[in-house]
């Protein structure tokens, strides 16, 4: 190696030295910059944010009582058949809407119809028998018993009336001489037998006549059963009670059914009957006549009408509730029985409230929160909301009549932060 190309000692300690001189005052030199343009951001004004901005206003507002309660039909009623017999025809199925009085089964009527044959022959012999005994006596039918008009009766009536004439005759001749003591005697004895043998046909026809009221009373019953037999053959087909739709119809065809026996459950819709439980403190606000107003989870954008129609007179013990039955519109049959639904029931008398946009409110770890507009820039307000009126919503505390609130871009505010319009 040559001498030009050595380095000597203090020659290699000396750029050493200069390289880290330079490294030493670039670094300072990269960390001043950084310094300085963070103290720049710092002393820059933030940028406003655009929001849109709407005023709180007071308005009459509805009040009403929230609660909620079930659907239950207005109407229910299971149906069974009033005879036994096997079901031959059906006439619904489940969900089917039916008038009243439509066939729901028809059973299997032969023998009604044989048991009806043969009463309606013991009737005829019952009237045959009516007859019979009336003719004995001599009595038309539909006619007054009398028991002179029965021929017996009025021949010794007849005789007895002689028998009588005869004897008042005799005793004017007495009393002239004209006839005997023995004459006298044997007339009055032979006029005492006429009127112990008037006295008996009197007895015998009222006899008959009890065994006429008899046959009456058989020929009524046998026509009783009569009926009873005709109705057993109409029972033999079930009819619908009530309008309605069919909730249930266990009956099939070729199937043995009992009056135990259920062959269909109906069930009236319209209206529909809302129960709901009131707290007891507020007992003194719910009356008949009121409003109300349900929603259901199945039609959450819609709420039907009603009016509260009954109250129960007493407290429920137990859970200190008070039930009331709301009537519910449903005429579109959309509400189905056993349905559970929120209720609003309106109060009679409203009371001012402050409203703001719902959309201007922003809720976080259930504390709610809104931004007034002050001056270019906004205040951070806590705020109590109430009751809902479309798209306002009522805010009981932290927010004044006529305060400008933001509506967009809540989620970029905090209190203090400058905005634009």
């Amino acid at each position: 190696m040559s001498s030009r190309n050595k380095l000597t000692l203090p020659a290699v300690a000396l750029l050493l030295a200069a390289l880290t001189l330079l490294a030493s005052g670039c670094g300072q030199s990269s960390a001043e910059s950084k310094n300085k343009q963070a103290a720049a951001a710092a002393n820059a004004t933030p940028e406003a944010v655009q929001v849109s901005t709407a005023a709180a206003i007071t308005r009459e507002l509805p009040r009403y009582v929230e609660a909620t309660g079930s659907l239950a039909a207005d109407e229910q009623t299971d149906v069974a058949p009033t005879v036994a017999g096997r079901v031959v025809a059906v006439g619904v199925d489940l969900g089917s809407y039916v008038q009243r009085g439509a066939m729901l089964v028809r059973l299997d009527d032969a023998d009604a119809r044989l048991r009806l044959t043969q009463l309606q022959a013991q009737a005829q012999q019952a009237q045959s028998a009516v007859r019979q005994a009336e003719a004995r006596i001599g009595l038309r039918p539909g006619q007054a018993f009398d028991p002179n008009r029965v021929a017996e009766v009025g021949a010794a009536r007849v005789a007895l009336e002689l028998a009588e004439k005869q004897l008042r005759r005799f005793e004017r001749l007495i009393e002239s001489g004209d006839v005997s003591r023995a004459s006298f005697d044997q007339q009055k004895s032979q006029r005492d037998q006429l009127q112990q043998q008037y006295e008996a046909a009197v007895q015998a026809a009222r006899q008959n006549f009890a065994g006429v009221a008899t046959a009456r009373a058989g020929a009524n019953a046998a026509e009783a059963q009569v009926a009873q037999a005709r109705k057993a053959v109409a029972d033999v087909v079930v009819y619908a009670p009530i309008s309605g739709y069919v909730a249930d119809r266990p009956a099939d065809v070729g199937e043995y059914i009992s009056p135990s026996s259920k062959v269909a459950t109906i069930v009236r819709t319209n209206p529909l009957r809302l129960r709901i439980d009131i707290p007891e403190q507020l007992i003194g606000i719910v009356g008949t006549g009121q409003t109300v107003s349900v929603t259901t989870s199945a039609y959450a954008d819609r709420a039907f009408a009603g009016r509260i129609a009954r109250i129960s007179p007493n407290v429920t013990t137990a859970s200190r509730t008070l039930t009331v039955e709301a009537e519910v519109d449903n005429g579109q049959g959309l509400l189905k029985p056993g349905q559970f639904a929120t209720v609003r029931i309106t109060q009679p008398k409203g009371d001012a409230a402050v409203l703001i946009p719902a959309r201007a409110v922003r809720t976080e770890q259930d504390v709610s929160r809104v931004f007034v507009v002050r001056d270019g820039r906004v205040q951070e307000r806590v705020v109590q909301l109430g009751q809902t009126e479309g798209e306002l919503v009522e805010v009981k505390t932290g927010v004044s009549t006529d305060e400008m609130v933001a509506t967009s871009n809540v989620e970029a505010l905090k209190d203090g932060v400058a905005v634009k319009q």
